[in-house]
């Protein structure tokens, strides 16, 4: 039996059916069971290619039986997820922004341009109307966490092309949420809905993002001190965060 499913999984990598139709593949069972118990004797690449793609065969037939509300919790729940706790970067761009302005109305022009960019590139990328690689983003999503840091170092209140810059930092961080959606996988038959409940997690995150920020500092926002003891070091704390990051992500 072993030797059967070594010289499988060998036919699908070479020959290519992993790239057949989802219900092609009722074997992803046995080959998900074999890897994860180290029966599969194959080089490691290709063994942790077999094995992602063959989850992600296994979770689209799951939910394709799911129902309509099953999948929309499901994506929403995924959405606000890769806010906290797995996306350390996009949080520190909404925190960047939180930290760039005390007036209200300034914050939410901000925060209105980056959803409004970021639901834009999501949807294309989904969609594959647009497609970027990973080694492009994501250098330049950490740069973009620089950049809004330091501009609140140098700035007191927020800049009049503030919301244009954010639009177009909008735009980068709406396709890391893509590439991560991608891995997950879109059901054909509620792809939009999906989609949708994906981008209303991602908002309920950064939502949650701001509320926690603005509840910790609520007490000494209006402090004469507010700007050079909390404001500018903990902006340069994200900035020099951010450098290492595209740092790691370009040179590492």
């Amino acid at each position: 039996m072993k030797i059967y499913h070594c010289l499988l999984t060998l036919i699908l990598v070479f020959v290519g059916i992993h790239a057949t139709p989802v219900a092609a593949h009722p074997q992803d069972e046995d080959i998900i069971l074999d890897i994860e118990q180290g029966q599969l004797l194959i080089d490691g690449e290709t063994l942790d290619e077999e094995y992602l793609a063959a989850l992600k065969r296994q979770r689209m037939r799951k939910l394709a039986a799911m129902s309509w509300s099953e999948k929309f919790w499901l994506y929403t729940k995924a959405g606000f997820e890769h806010i906290i706790p797995k996306g350390l970067d996009h949080i520190l761009f909404v925190l960047g922004l939180f930290f760039s302005s005390l007036m209200l109305g300034a914050l939410l022009w901000q925060v209105t341009a980056f959803t409004l960019a970021h639901s834009v590139t999501l949807g294309l990328a989904a969609l594959g109307i647009v497609l970027v690689p990973g080694s492009i983003v994501e250098p330049l999503i950490a740069l973009s966490i620089v950049w809004v840091a330091v501009e609140n170092c140098v700035f007191k209140q927020a800049s009049k092309w503030r919301p244009a810059i954010v639009f177009g930092f909008g735009l980068l961080h709406g396709l890391g949420f893509a590439s991560v959606l991608s891995d997950y996988g879109l059901p054909k038959n509620d792809l939009v809905p999906s989609l949708l409940a994906f981008n209303l997690g991602v908002e309920l995150g950064q939502i949650a993002v701001l509320l926690l920020a603005f509840v910790g500092t609520y007490l000494f926002r209006n402090r004469h001190w507010y700007r050079s003891r909390v404001q500018i070091p903990l902006s340069l704390l994200i900035a020099t965060v951010g450098a290492y990051w595209f740092i790691e992500r370009v040179f590492l």
